[in-house]
């Protein structure tokens, strides 16, 4: 059995669906962090059966709107002196813009790049979103 030890001061991103930590650590360029950074995957969870835990030894500012895309069910966990000070939860933003490219060749957004990638959610249950111009469908929960 591996041990993890508790994180004084810092950041617990927690409920990360089981093989999508790697692509949270990645988006936050945890690999470049010049402070303590652990990565835990396939923890077992009552919950989710499996999930990945990123302990990070520093507070740093983050978009949540994008890491509640990668992994919508995920808590964060601020940390001062080993108690948590706030607890936030993500969910699936209702829309998102400048972050999802539309697939549809014959969308505005792909022809000019002027105009602004917008996507809808349209069901939260399986991560569906529509670009507003073109309808066309993007499913972000595999």
């Amino acid at each position: 059995m591996i041990k993890i030890t508790k994180l004084k001061d810092g950041i617990v991103i927690d409920h990360i669906k089981a093989g999508r930590g790697y692509e949270v650590f990645k988006y936050l360029k945890l690999q470049e962090a010049k402070y303590p950074v652990t990565l835990i995957m396939n923890v077992e969870s009552k919950t989710l059966g499996k999930k990945d835990i990123i302990k990070i030894g520093k507070i740093i500012d983050m978009d949540l709107e994008i890491l509640g895309l990668i992994s919508p069910e995920v808590t964060l966990n601020i940390l001062n002196n080993e108690n948590v000070v706030e607890k936030v939860t993500l969910e699936l933003p209702e829309k998102v813009e400048g972050i999802i490219e539309c697939n549809n060749p014959r969308c505005i957004t792909t022809v000019e790049n002027y105009v602004p990638k917008i996507f809808k959610l349209t069901n939260k249950e399986k991560g569906t979103y529509r670009c507003i111009y073109c309808d066309n469908e993007y499913k972000v929960i595999k």
